[in-house]
């Protein structure tokens, strides 16, 4: 009966949707206040019900229902709890039910809580969100059913593949998910601006926080997802270039660019057309990315289904959503007025320069991504595009990029002075080039990019607290400390990624339990090999110790573990974490002779890629509660105005 009612609460969810759409259409065409003022409940009405939909599905695999087959091909009646809740959304089907229940979650937000827009943009921006939503529903109920049921019931289920049983899981996806359908909703703002010729200020307002919170979970979701890669595959790097790592990297840089460009036309009425472009154009890269992993035309770790049926049902809903806003697009952009003229040197200047260059890092990271599946397409001959293309591709871009984003905020608005901006950047340039001085001096071997990230790292970290220079800290905007610390965050992911790629050193040996390794100043000790259980797999550990320059001795057990119900081995590294970096240790095979593969990485100062990444997203909620929090003063003040008057 649960998979029954959680069915029904789909298909009345995707009829909720259509109603919407409809009720939308007819009454921005005929101006009909009643359809007008209907179209909130319905759309509050159709978050609850796919909220209900998914909800009965997490229950499912909850109670291990092994009559669904859903539960049956990605659980099992053993496996622990977290993953029993987790596996919901780690397949193909529960993986889109969740992207549709965040989709009606998010409409019901707008229709609750959106008051500043005007109703003809409100009603078009719900009906475009409920347009986009009639897609996914007809996705599920036709090709990808989440509450088909299996006959005769099994016994047990497969299990959840391996490398996905991990606390990640829990936490990766959703917050992945957040920030597309957060995407979409910029996207359903644009459109409705578009159709309802409202392009301004006050679009821009209603449409920044949803920006900014998919910003901010993409953030989180792109950092935790490198860092569950890093130590789960056993490969010892924290980005591959992977075309699926790629397709959750697209959406962030559009929605970076697109987060400045809305806060230029929200404060200063500027880059109207630009926005709206960026927001058609951050929602295509997270459709994409979403056909990219449900294709099937991707082999990655990654990806969730090899289906290309199910691919050309999300390539055809890409067309037509992505198309449509195109067209549109070209349509009405004649009738976008022109925003707010600004000069070059100025702080809209920079934030333009800005957006170019993510705009080019974008398009050479889109290149390399879909040009060996297209040569594939075309002529059957594989190809592969790897880090040696994108690292040099786009890190020079980026590195300019930085340095902007630096000087930035120390500009004007509107207008500002070559000779004071000197002035105002000379400190933060001093310390970058006294760190690059340092840095030829004091070390070797370090690459060109590698030298010039970490020195610009240094400056960066320096200028990006300029914002609070001569400033009352405690009337300072919450908008601004956020981004303070977005910025500061940048930079210290910079160092991270810097000393990874250039001082971190690997040792690869075959060792049999009594020998020891050497890496850098630690000393690790080979004391046995043994089995060991856990819930739903078994494992061989390797028992070691480990010892920083003579310090104490530290006990870590890497292992290679075998999940039966898979039949999948996979590595699970073992981390030792100091201030100064990570030590990094895989077991790998034995051989007749009792050796054991063992591979050590110190890595100087990795993990600050990912506090780095963590500090961004926490500028982003900075910034996010604190224009939530002016948003709200100032309408209670327009309401108190009111009551007086």
């Amino acid at each position: 009966m649960i998979a029954e009612a959680g069915l029904i609460a789909l298909w009345l969810a995707a009829g909720l949707a259509m109603l919407q759409f409809a009720l939308g259409a007819v009454g921005v065409r005929f101006d009909r206040e009643d359809y007008c003022a209907a179209i909130r409940p319905v759309a509050v009405a159709q978050g609850v019900l796919v909220t209900l939909s998914f909800l009965l599905l997490i229950w499912l695999f909850l109670r291990s229902d092994m009559s669904v087959a859903l539960v049956v091909n990605n659980s099992a009646s053993v496996k622990p709890l977290l993953y029993k809740f987790a596996g919901t959304w780690g397949n193909h089907e529960g993986s889109m039910l969740l992207w549709v229940t965040v989709m009606g979650l998010a409409g019901a937000f707008i229709a609750l809580f959106e008051r500043s827009l005007k109703v003809k943009t409100l009603v078009t921006t719900l009906a475009a969100q409920a347009f986009i939503s009639i897609g996914f529903y007809a996705f599920l109920l036709i090709s990808s059913n989440p509450f088909e049921r299996m006959f005769p019931v099994p016994q047990d289920g497969q299990g959840l593949n391996p490398l996905l049983q991990d606390p990640g899981l829990a936490f990766h996806p959703p917050t992945l998910y957040f920030g597309y359908v957060g995407l979409s909703v910029a996207f359903s703002f644009a459109v409705g601006a578009m159709i309802a010729r409202d392009v301004g200020p006050a679009f821009a307002r209603a449409m920044r926080p949803w920006v900014l919170g998919a910003w901010i979970f993409l953030t989180l979701g792109i950092t935790a997802g490198s860092y569950w890669a890093y130590y789960e595959l056993g490969w010892g790097g924290w980005w591959f270039w992977d075309p699926v790592e790629n397709a959750s990297l697209m959406p962030w840089l559009a929605a970076t660019a697109l987060l400045h460009s809305v806060t230029v036309l929200a404060t200063r009425d500027g880059l109207r057309a630009w926005t709206v472009m960026l927001a058609v154009v951050a929602f295509s890269m997270s459709m994409i990315g979403t056909f990219l992993v449900r294709s099937g035309i991707l082999t990655s770790v990654h990806a969730f289904a090899v289906d290309p049926e199910r691919g050309s049902f999300i390539l055809a809903l890409l067309a037509i959503y992505i198309g449509g806003a195109m067209a549109l697009f070209a349509l009405r952009i004649g009738t976008v007025r022109e925003g707010a003229r600004f000069e070059p040197v100025s702080r809209e200047g920079a934030l333009v320069a800005n957006n170019l260059l993510l705009s080019a890092i974008l398009g050479i990271v889109f290149v390399g991504t879909l040009y060996p599946l297209v040569v594939e397409a075309l002529t059957n001959e594989k190809l592969s595009v790897g880090p040696p293309y994108f690292n040099l591709a786009t890190g020079p871009l980026a590195l300019i990029l930085v340095a902007i984003m630096a000087a930035g905020p120390l500009l004007r608005w509107r207008r500002d002075n070559i000779k004071t901006l000197l002035g105002r950047i000379s400190f933060p340039v001093l310390i970058t080039a006294g760190a690059l001085f340092l840095l030829v001096l004091l070390t070797t071997g370090m690459s060109v990019l590698s030298l010039l990230g970490l020195a610009l790292a240094v400056g960066v970290a320096v200028a990006s607290f300029a914002p609070l220079w001569k400033r009352n800290l405690r009337r300072t905007p919450m908008h601004t400390y956020g981004m303070v610390i977005a910025h500061f965050g940048i930079a210290v992911a910079l160092v991270g990624m810097a000393s990874e790629s250039s001082f971190t050193e690997e040792r690869l040996v075959a060792a049999v339990p009594g020998d020891e390794i050497t890496v850098n100043k630690w000393k690790l000790k080979f004391e046995a090999i043994e089995p060991v259980a856990g819930p739903n797999w078994t494992a061989l550990e390797a028992r070691m110790t480990a010892q920083y320059d003579g310090g104490k001795q530290v006990e870590i057990a890497p292992q290679n573990r075998m999940f039966a119900a898979a039949q999948t081995q996979t590595s699970e590294a073992a981390l030792l974490t100091r201030w100064n970096g990570q030590l990094y240790v895989v077991l790998g095979e034995g051989d007749a002779q009792g050796r054991w593969q063992i591979r050590v990485w110190w890595k100087p100062f990795v993990t600050l890629i990912w506090y780095g990444g963590i500090l961004v997203a926490l500028g982003g909620l900075l910034a996010l509660i604190g224009r939530l929090r002016r948003r709200y003063v100032q309408h209670k003040q327009k309401l108190y105005a009111e009551m007086v008057l």
